[in-house]
């Protein structure tokens, strides 16, 4: 029997804010109390740290073939990053290809995950080739512990699925307790202003976020929240960025309709100026960051439960893949976002962020007073556990619940920088910004992955966890 007591913590949840101990034995939460026995358990003392459930990121790509290239972390350097960042599960996406099973493709996401994965994490399958097999496939996955799907409106003559096809998922989905989520955007016009920019000249990294505009997310998250109600389907829009497309969810709640929706921690910080520096294409990922009044109508949304969780959409490249990067003393050399120089519609579309996440919504949320410490559990680790099936097995400090838990340093006072971060890409969205609450102790099921610097992740020890169907609609 493994036990181990953390002793004189703050523990913090989505609720509730209190001092007490907490004990772990054999790989859950045993007992939350005042004063619990330490007889036969490693003790840790929490005095001046907060205790936090670990981190859930419930939009990642790991390892994901795109632009000619594979994102740079794999399910072992993106597992050590989610966890240095707090975040002790995620839910990567199995992206069918053209003549595929949806079956196949979570064959091919095991093979890539089975035996380098450290945290737990999940999978959401995404449907890019329906037929009438497909469709017939789609309830033995929520049977078979995958009950979220994502289907794209955007990407054309790639990924993205026309209405009929986005309505086929969400009847059949709805109907087996599944839950649909929609990358919202009108790939149609976007096809037609990419080449009309391109046909101009205008190739500068800018020009991914003028040929991606809010109206082009605006319009296609009301068509997606639409097509949800005529299918009586529950909706989840991933990767919220602008105003419009936050107008048109808050507004199908407001009519009484099942419709979700996330943000991710890049788009409350950056904004099109970045893309406009020489080095604009580190910061290219779809949808584009917006303005800085987006970014205030994000940080509204969040607190106005608008949108219920704050993800990443982490799916890292090197921004120079000719040279080596050194990761754990090994040389890696992946193609990067130098394919796309002097053309922005090739730049590999996505940014590192997984390791940011929590530590820079606590320093520019919780430490500004846009949002509480209980909000950020609640966004980061409750929230998707109620949503994508999980709850209360993760996202909360129970008794039962595994023991995936945090301890935060509040006083950290960390300096995020491509030389010190565990994301195993050459640069850093986040390079020079400080973060004052850093995780100091991190644990995966009662085991110890991160203390201080160290890192004690063992590759293949984290699960694949199966989710329940019929998730809450928060």
């Amino acid at each position: 029997m493994k036990k181990t007591l953390i002793k004189n913590g703050t523990l913090v949840t989505a609720a509730d804010t209190f001092q007490a101990d907490l004990l772990i034995v054999d790989g859950r939460i045993a007992a939350i109390g005042s004063a619990l026995p330490a007889e036969g358990a490693d003790t840790v003392d929490a005095a001046g740290l907060y205790v936090l459930p670990g981190g859930i990121d419930v939009h990642t790509h790991l390892a994901l073939p795109f632009g000619g290239t594979v994102s740079s972390d794999d399910f072992y350097t993106g597992h050590k990053a989610a966890a240095f960042g707090g975040t002790t599960f995620h839910i990567d996406f199995a992206m069918q290809v053209k003549g595929e099973s949806l079956h196949s493709a979570v064959e091919r996401w095991n093979a890539k995950a089975s035996d380098k994965a450290v945290i737990d994490y999940g999978y959401h399958v995404g449907v890019t080739d329906l037929n009438e097999a497909v469709l017939a496939e789609i309830p033995t996955l929520a049977t078979e512990g995958i009950p979220s799907l994502k289907l794209f409106l955007a990407y054309k003559n790639n990924l993205q699925v026309d209405d009929a096809t986005f309505f086929k998922v969400l009847l059949q989905a709805g109907d087996n307790g599944m839950l649909t989520m929609v990358h919202a955007e009108n790939g149609d016009v976007i096809d037609i202003l990419v080449k009309d920019a391109l046909a101009k000249g205008r190739l500068t990294p800018e020009w991914h976020a003028l040929t991606r505009p809010d109206w082009a997310e605006g319009e296609a998250t009301h068509r997606a929240a639409a097509m949800a109600a005529m299918a009586g389907a529950p909706l989840y829009v991933v990767h919220v960025t602008c105003a419009k497309a936050v107008d048109a969810i808050a507004a199908a709640r407001a009519a009484g309709q099942p419709v979700m929706g996330e943000t991710c921690v890049q788009y409350f910080h950056f904004s099109i100026d970045n893309l406009r520096q020489p080095d604009g294409a580190k910061w290219v990922c779809s949808p584009p960051v917006r303005t800085a009044a987006d970014q205030v109508a994000l940080w509204q949304a969040v607190r106005a439960n608008h949108l219920q969780h704050v993800s990443t959409d982490h799916c890292p490249f090197f921004m120079d893949g000719t040279k080596d990067l050194i990761y754990e003393g090994q040389p890696v050399r992946i193609a990067g976002k130098e394919l796309g120089a002097g053309d922005f519609s090739k730049v590999p579309n996505g940014v590192p962020a997984i390791e940011n996440r929590m530590p820079m919504l606590w320093a520019t949320g919780v430490n500004t007073g846009k949002i509480s410490l209980n909000r950020l559990v609640e966004l980061c680790c409750t929230n998707p556990a109620r949503i994508f099936g999980l709850y209360p097995q993760k996202g909360t400090l129970a008794v039962g619940a595994d023991a995936d838990v945090v301890l935060w340093d509040p006083k950290a006072n960390h300096v995020f920088s491509a030389a010190t971060h565990h994301m195993r890409t050459d640069y850093d969205i986040y390079e020079g910004w400080a973060a004052p609450a850093m995780p100091v102790k991190v644990f995966r099921r009662g085991e110890l992955l991160v203390d201080g610097a160290e890192w004690h992740g063992r590759p293949g020890s984290g699960r694949w966890t199966p989710r329940k169907a019929h998730g809450e609609v928060l």
